[in-house]
């Protein structure tokens, strides 16, 4: 079966009585070289497992199964299960779980799926074709989940990859730049037009790789959480000076603030947008 033959697609989905969702974002890749490329990014080597997020059809799903010790494709759409046994049939290394990944248990998950009798984990990558209108939650959850993932390689809306990519401390970073950037190195990787879909989105995507730090600044759950809000509040007001954005998520008044300022060496007169990621790192660790 060819998977990206718009021809063969429709016949399959027709078969299974299968209709595309919008509320699901469903947009299914037909262009033959993205999946490849795709999965050569995401995969190391033969030895390591995957977790897909939503595999559709399961065009990306095979040639990570190709590249793979082992794939798990998380799908929430209970229609496509069937299509998904027919078009895997010949990769019995790759299995579906049924599941919101918003929901599932992920270490449950690499305990039972990934993890042998001796309690060894095999090495771990995440891959997803994300849907435009969630893909900041999962990547959040995938990252700050605290899982023995190596990268996440994902593909999402152009306009998106450009924010989550961005260097912080420029104009194009936002509060989710910083947030993903704490946790990983992102890197975009490659441009796929919306032709590249069945049907085809009204935006163009970009496939980008984010590679976990091994060591996420030190910060404990509890700091992370209120070093996101402190961020939060400066990007709800980047207009405003920090003095005036972070004072209140600090709960601290502004003379106070003024002199933590001036201990860590940042201008009062700073915005957010102006600061990188150590200098928001020192103004937080500083107040507390």
């Amino acid at each position: 079966m060819n998977l990206s033959s718009p021809s063969e697609i429709k016949a399959l989905l027709q078969k299974n009585g299968f209709n595309f969702s919008k509320a699901l974002g469903q947009n299914f890749l037909i262009n033959p070289s993205v999946c490849p490329r795709m999965a050569e990014a995401a995969i190391p080597g033969p030895e390591y497992g995957v977790i897909e997020v939503g595999p559709g059809i399961g065009v990306l799903t095979v040639e990570l199964a190709k590249r793979a010790q082992k794939v798990i494709a998380i799908e929430l759409d209970e229609r496509l299960y069937p299509i998904l046994d027919e078009t895997l049939a010949d990769y019995p290394n790759a299995h579906v779980v049924p599941g919101d990944i918003l929901k599932v248990d992920l270490h449950k998950l690499i305990a039972e799926e990934f993890t042998d009798e001796d309690g060894n984990t095999m090495p771990l990558v995440i891959c997803a074709n994300l849907p435009y209108y969630i893909t900041s939650p999962v990547i959040m959850k995938l990252l700050s989940d605290d899982l023995p993932v190596e990268n996440l390689t994902v593909m999402v809306q152009k306009e998106a990859a450009d924010r989550l990519c961005a260097d912080v401390g420029t104009r194009a970073a936002g509060a989710v730049t910083v947030a993903i950037q704490y946790y990983a190195e992102a890197e975009q990787l490659f441009f796929v037009s919306k032709g590249s879909f069945l049907p085809a989105p009204k935006v163009d995507s970009e496939v980008i790789r984010l590679t976990l730090r091994k060591d996420v600044a030190g910060l404990s759950p509890e700091d992370a959480d209120r070093f996101f809000k402190m961020v939060q509040a400066g990007f709800s007001q980047r207009r405003k000076t920090i003095m005036n954005s972070f004072s209140a998520a600090l709960g601290m008044n502004k003379a106070d603030l003024g002199e933590l300022l001036d201990s860590v060496d940042i201008p009062r007169t700073a915005r957010i947008e102006q600061l990188t990621m150590d200098q928001l790192l020192a103004v937080y660790k500083a107040s507390r």
